[in-house]
Protein backbone atom coordinates (compact mmCIF):
# COMPACT_ATOMS: atom_id res chain seq x y z
CA UNK A 1 0.00 0.00 0.00
CA UNK A 2 1.27 3.67 -1.13
CA UNK A 3 2.06 6.08 2.02
CA UNK A 4 -0.07 8.96 1.48
CA UNK A 5 2.01 12.00 0.29
CA UNK A 6 3.13 15.01 2.75
CA UNK A 7 5.10 18.40 2.08
CA UNK A 8 6.55 19.12 5.17
CA UNK A 9 7.28 23.28 5.12
CA UNK A 10 9.94 22.89 8.03
CA UNK A 11 12.04 20.88 10.14
CA UNK A 12 10.15 18.82 13.34
CA UNK A 13 12.79 17.68 15.99
CA UNK A 14 13.66 14.03 15.28
CA UNK A 15 11.20 12.09 17.48
CA UNK A 16 8.24 13.47 15.24
CA UNK A 17 10.03 13.30 12.23
CA UNK A 18 11.13 9.50 12.31
CA UNK A 19 7.27 8.39 13.00
CA UNK A 20 6.07 11.45 10.16
CA UNK A 21 8.83 9.66 7.45
CA UNK A 22 7.68 6.12 8.45
CA UNK A 23 3.58 6.77 8.11
CA UNK A 24 3.56 8.88 5.18
CA UNK A 25 5.97 9.76 2.57
CA UNK A 26 7.61 13.03 3.09
CA UNK A 27 8.82 15.45 0.99
CA UNK A 28 10.97 18.43 2.68
CA UNK A 29 10.27 21.50 1.41
CA UNK A 30 13.32 23.26 3.66
CA UNK A 31 16.06 21.25 1.90
CA UNK A 32 14.77 21.81 -2.22
CA UNK A 33 17.44 24.03 -3.46
CA UNK A 34 14.71 25.44 -5.73
CA UNK A 35 11.67 25.29 -3.94
CA UNK A 36 9.66 25.87 -6.85
CA UNK A 37 11.02 23.80 -8.82
CA UNK A 38 10.80 20.97 -5.98
CA UNK A 39 7.53 21.91 -5.98
CA UNK A 40 6.47 21.75 -9.57
CA UNK A 41 8.07 18.25 -9.47
CA UNK A 42 5.79 16.77 -6.56
CA UNK A 43 2.89 18.98 -7.11
CA UNK A 44 0.43 15.95 -8.72
CA UNK A 45 1.86 13.59 -5.34
CA UNK A 46 1.17 15.71 -2.22
CA UNK A 47 -2.32 15.51 -0.51
CA UNK A 48 -1.28 16.74 2.65
CA UNK A 49 1.03 19.65 4.80
CA UNK A 50 2.47 19.81 7.86
CA UNK A 51 3.90 22.77 8.66
CA UNK A 52 4.61 25.14 11.82
CA UNK A 53 2.43 27.91 12.90
CA UNK A 54 5.42 30.49 12.21
CA UNK A 55 5.68 29.02 8.83
CA UNK A 56 2.35 28.61 7.63
CA UNK A 57 1.08 28.05 4.29
CA UNK A 58 0.29 31.39 1.68
CA UNK A 59 -2.13 30.94 -1.15
CA UNK A 60 0.61 30.73 -4.04
CA UNK A 61 1.97 26.99 -2.24
CA UNK A 62 -2.05 26.05 -1.88
CA UNK A 63 -2.66 26.74 -5.18
CA UNK A 64 -0.02 25.16 -6.56
CA UNK A 65 -1.08 21.68 -4.73
CA UNK A 66 -4.12 20.74 -7.15
CA UNK A 67 -4.85 17.53 -4.83
CA UNK A 68 -4.08 18.94 -1.49
CA UNK A 69 -6.92 17.67 0.99
CA UNK A 70 -5.63 18.96 4.75
CA UNK A 71 -2.89 21.00 6.27
CA UNK A 72 -2.39 20.23 9.51
CA UNK A 73 -0.02 22.35 11.42
CA UNK A 74 2.22 22.29 14.85
CA UNK A 75 1.05 25.11 16.60
CA UNK A 76 -2.67 26.76 18.09
CA UNK A 77 -1.75 29.74 15.67
CA UNK A 78 -3.45 29.71 12.07
CA UNK A 79 -2.71 33.53 11.38
CA UNK A 80 -0.05 31.72 8.60
CA UNK A 81 -2.51 30.25 7.13
CA UNK A 82 -4.29 31.33 3.87
CA UNK A 83 -7.82 30.22 5.78
CA UNK A 84 -9.47 31.53 2.53
CA UNK A 85 -7.62 30.38 -0.01
CA UNK A 86 -7.88 26.52 1.66
CA UNK A 87 -11.86 27.05 2.55
CA UNK A 88 -12.61 28.23 -0.85
CA UNK A 89 -10.68 24.58 -2.12
CA UNK A 90 -12.38 22.96 0.68
CA UNK A 91 -9.20 21.79 2.21
CA UNK A 92 -9.07 20.96 5.70
CA UNK A 93 -7.10 22.41 8.55
CA UNK A 94 -6.08 21.68 11.69
CA UNK A 95 -4.08 22.85 14.58
CA UNK A 96 -2.59 21.96 18.16
CA UNK A 97 -4.36 23.85 20.46
CA UNK A 98 -4.57 22.78 24.64
CA UNK A 99 -1.96 21.10 24.37
CA UNK A 100 0.75 24.25 24.45
CA UNK A 101 -2.31 26.24 26.77
CA UNK A 102 -0.62 25.05 30.01
CA UNK A 103 2.96 26.00 29.13
CA UNK A 104 2.07 29.17 27.57
CA UNK A 105 0.52 30.92 30.86
CA UNK A 106 3.36 29.40 32.81
CA UNK A 107 5.80 31.43 30.22
CA UNK A 108 3.16 34.65 30.76
CA UNK A 109 3.59 34.18 34.73
CA UNK A 110 7.15 33.63 34.56
CA UNK A 111 7.77 36.38 32.13
CA UNK A 112 5.62 39.04 34.34
CA UNK A 113 7.05 37.62 37.57
CA UNK A 114 10.67 37.99 35.52
CA UNK A 115 10.23 41.36 35.01
CA UNK A 116 8.83 42.70 38.16
CA UNK A 117 11.25 41.10 40.39
CA UNK A 118 14.23 41.89 37.89
CA UNK A 119 15.62 38.57 38.08
CA UNK A 120 17.90 38.51 34.77
CA UNK A 121 19.33 41.74 36.36
CA UNK A 122 19.30 40.11 39.87
CA UNK A 123 21.06 37.38 37.97
CA UNK A 124 23.74 39.73 36.61
CA UNK A 125 24.23 41.87 40.15
CA UNK A 126 25.48 38.42 41.87
CA UNK A 127 27.21 37.57 38.87
CA UNK A 128 29.02 40.65 38.68
CA UNK A 129 30.31 40.81 42.22
CA UNK A 130 28.33 43.68 42.89
CA UNK A 131 26.23 42.06 45.74
CA UNK A 132 29.60 42.28 47.68
CA UNK A 133 29.72 46.05 47.24
CA UNK A 134 25.86 46.87 48.17
CA UNK A 135 22.90 45.43 48.20
CA UNK A 136 20.41 45.43 45.00
CA UNK A 137 17.78 48.02 44.28
CA UNK A 138 14.57 47.39 45.39
CA UNK A 139 11.65 45.80 42.68
CA UNK A 140 8.00 45.73 42.79
CA UNK A 141 5.30 43.03 44.16
CA UNK A 142 3.29 40.70 42.04
CA UNK A 143 1.21 39.33 44.81
CA UNK A 144 -1.99 41.20 45.49
CA UNK A 145 -1.92 43.48 42.21
CA UNK A 146 -4.15 44.19 39.45
CA UNK A 147 -4.16 41.86 36.30
CA UNK A 148 -5.71 42.48 32.68
CA UNK A 149 -5.71 39.86 30.72
CA UNK A 150 -6.45 40.33 26.47
CA UNK A 151 -8.17 37.84 25.30
CA UNK A 152 -9.47 35.14 27.39
CA UNK A 153 -9.64 32.14 25.97
CA UNK A 154 -7.69 28.74 26.45
CA UNK A 155 -4.47 30.80 27.59
CA UNK A 156 -5.96 33.51 29.19
CA UNK A 157 -8.11 31.40 31.16
CA UNK A 158 -5.19 29.20 32.00
CA UNK A 159 -2.97 32.88 32.68
CA UNK A 160 -6.48 33.81 34.93
CA UNK A 161 -6.00 30.66 37.00
CA UNK A 162 -2.56 30.67 37.87
CA UNK A 163 -2.73 34.22 38.75
CA UNK A 164 -4.96 33.96 41.29
CA UNK A 165 -2.83 32.00 43.52
CA UNK A 166 -1.26 35.55 43.42
CA UNK A 167 -3.86 36.64 44.85
CA UNK A 168 -4.30 39.32 42.35
CA UNK A 169 -7.02 41.34 41.12
CA UNK A 170 -8.11 39.85 37.81
CA UNK A 171 -9.80 41.60 34.98
CA UNK A 172 -10.54 41.02 31.37
CA UNK A 173 -11.02 42.07 27.76
CA UNK A 174 -12.25 39.82 25.42
CA UNK A 175 -15.00 39.76 21.85
CA UNK A 176 -17.11 38.66 23.71
CA UNK A 177 -18.38 38.61 27.99
CA UNK A 178 -17.98 35.23 29.33
CA UNK A 179 -20.55 33.60 30.98
CA UNK A 180 -18.57 31.14 32.42
CA UNK A 181 -15.74 33.16 33.68
CA UNK A 182 -16.38 35.34 37.21
CA UNK A 183 -13.69 37.86 36.68
CA UNK A 184 -15.23 41.63 35.67
CA UNK A 185 -14.41 42.38 31.55
CA UNK A 186 -13.67 45.77 30.41
CA UNK A 187 -15.31 47.86 28.18
CA UNK A 188 -12.44 47.89 25.96
CA UNK A 189 -8.31 47.24 26.25
CA UNK A 190 -7.92 51.40 27.35
CA UNK A 191 -10.43 50.54 29.97
CA UNK A 192 -8.39 47.12 31.26
CA UNK A 193 -5.13 49.08 31.35
CA UNK A 194 -5.81 51.97 33.26
CA UNK A 195 -7.34 49.39 35.70
CA UNK A 196 -4.09 47.59 35.79
CA UNK A 197 -0.84 47.19 37.09
CA UNK A 198 -0.10 44.18 34.92
CA UNK A 199 -1.45 43.67 31.27
CA UNK A 200 -0.64 40.08 29.60
CA UNK A 201 -1.49 39.66 25.53
CA UNK A 202 -2.77 36.16 25.21
CA UNK A 203 -5.39 37.54 21.99
CA UNK A 204 -5.13 35.58 18.78
CA UNK A 205 -3.23 36.67 15.79
CA UNK A 206 -4.37 37.40 12.12
CA UNK A 207 -5.61 40.69 10.66
CA UNK A 208 -8.15 41.11 12.96
CA UNK A 209 -6.12 42.12 15.85
CA UNK A 210 -3.31 43.20 14.13
CA UNK A 211 -1.83 46.34 16.19
CA UNK A 212 -4.80 46.09 18.85
CA UNK A 213 -2.50 47.12 21.44
CA UNK A 214 -0.63 50.72 20.80
CA UNK A 215 0.11 54.13 22.54
CA UNK A 216 -3.16 54.66 23.86
CA UNK A 217 -3.04 51.47 25.44
CA UNK A 218 0.34 51.95 26.92
CA UNK A 219 -0.58 55.38 28.19
CA UNK A 220 -3.43 54.10 29.91
CA UNK A 221 -1.40 51.38 31.20
CA UNK A 222 1.04 54.38 32.77
CA UNK A 223 4.35 54.40 34.06
CA UNK A 224 4.19 51.81 37.11
CA UNK A 225 2.30 49.32 35.13
CA UNK A 226 4.06 46.30 33.09
CA UNK A 227 3.53 44.58 29.87
CA UNK A 228 3.71 41.04 28.68
CA UNK A 229 3.09 39.42 25.30
CA UNK A 230 2.62 35.74 24.86
CA UNK A 231 0.35 36.38 21.93
CA UNK A 232 1.71 37.66 18.70
CA UNK A 233 3.61 40.31 17.75
CA UNK A 234 1.68 41.20 15.10
CA UNK A 235 -1.03 42.48 18.20
CA UNK A 236 1.23 45.43 19.17
CA UNK A 237 1.96 48.37 17.27
CA UNK A 238 5.82 48.04 17.77
CA UNK A 239 6.92 51.28 17.46
CA UNK A 240 4.65 52.48 20.32
CA UNK A 241 5.96 49.94 22.83
CA UNK A 242 9.46 50.84 22.46
CA UNK A 243 8.72 54.32 22.34
CA UNK A 244 6.60 53.58 25.73
CA UNK A 245 9.83 51.59 26.97
CA UNK A 246 12.41 53.99 25.97
CA UNK A 247 10.63 56.91 27.19
CA UNK A 248 9.78 55.15 30.72
CA UNK A 249 5.54 55.43 30.05
CA UNK A 250 5.39 51.95 31.09
CA UNK A 251 7.68 50.55 34.03
CA UNK A 252 8.73 47.51 31.51
CA UNK A 253 7.30 44.30 29.80
CA UNK A 254 8.10 40.69 29.02
CA UNK A 255 8.13 39.76 25.60
CA UNK A 256 8.15 36.17 23.75
CA UNK A 257 7.09 37.40 20.76
CA UNK A 258 7.43 40.25 18.11
CA UNK A 259 7.36 41.38 14.74
CA UNK A 260 10.14 39.76 12.29
CA UNK A 261 10.86 36.68 13.85
CA UNK A 262 13.94 35.96 14.54
CA UNK A 263 15.22 39.18 13.42
CA UNK A 264 13.83 41.76 16.01
CA UNK A 265 14.28 44.93 16.65
CA UNK A 266 17.70 45.51 17.76
CA UNK A 267 16.33 48.56 20.08
CA UNK A 268 15.41 46.06 22.37
CA UNK A 269 18.89 44.36 23.13
CA UNK A 270 19.79 47.35 24.94
CA UNK A 271 16.94 47.77 26.83
CA UNK A 272 16.93 47.56 30.72
CA UNK A 273 13.49 46.97 31.17
CA UNK A 274 12.58 43.96 29.08
CA UNK A 275 12.64 40.22 29.54
CA UNK A 276 12.91 38.76 26.45
CA UNK A 277 12.50 35.24 25.47
CA UNK A 278 12.80 33.71 21.71
CA UNK A 279 9.11 32.41 21.46
CA UNK A 280 9.38 30.31 23.76
CA UNK A 281 5.83 29.81 25.60
CA UNK A 282 5.00 25.76 24.44
CA UNK A 283 9.15 25.35 24.21
CA UNK A 284 9.09 22.06 26.34
CA UNK A 285 9.93 18.52 25.57
CA UNK A 286 6.60 17.43 27.12
CA UNK A 287 4.56 19.81 24.89
CA UNK A 288 6.32 19.97 21.70
CA UNK A 289 6.14 16.08 21.70
CA UNK A 290 2.29 16.06 22.28
CA UNK A 291 1.98 19.02 19.48
CA UNK A 292 4.33 16.56 16.94
CA UNK A 293 1.40 13.74 18.01
CA UNK A 294 -1.55 15.87 17.58
CA UNK A 295 -0.22 16.65 13.56
CA UNK A 296 0.29 13.09 12.63
CA UNK A 297 -3.06 11.80 14.64
CA UNK A 298 -4.72 14.55 12.34
CA UNK A 299 -3.32 13.18 9.42
CA UNK A 300 -4.02 9.64 10.33
CA UNK A 301 -7.61 10.79 11.45
CA UNK A 302 -7.76 12.07 7.98
CA UNK A 303 -6.22 9.44 6.12
CA UNK A 304 -8.56 6.64 7.29
CA UNK A 305 -11.66 8.46 6.79
CA UNK A 306 -12.70 9.17 10.32
CA UNK A 307 -13.60 12.86 11.89
CA UNK A 308 -10.50 14.94 12.28
CA UNK A 309 -9.27 15.56 16.02
CA UNK A 310 -8.88 19.69 16.18
CA UNK A 311 -10.05 21.22 12.55
CA UNK A 312 -9.97 24.61 12.19
CA UNK A 313 -13.60 26.10 11.60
Amino acid sequence: MNKPDVLVTGPYPPWDMEPLEAQFSVHKLWEAADRSAFIAAHADKIKAIATRGELGVNADLIGALPHLEIISCYGVGTDAIDLNAARARMIKVTNTPDVLTEDVADIAIGLMLSIARQMPKADAYVRSGNWRKANMPLVTRVCGKRLGVIGMGRIGAAVARRAAGFDMKISYCNRYVRSDVAYPCANSIVDLARHSDFLIATVAGGAATAKLIGAEVFDALGEQGFFINVARGSVVDEAALIDALNQNKIAGAGLDVFLNEPNIDERFFTMENVVLQPHHGSGTIETRKAMGNLVRANLDAHFAGQALLTEVK
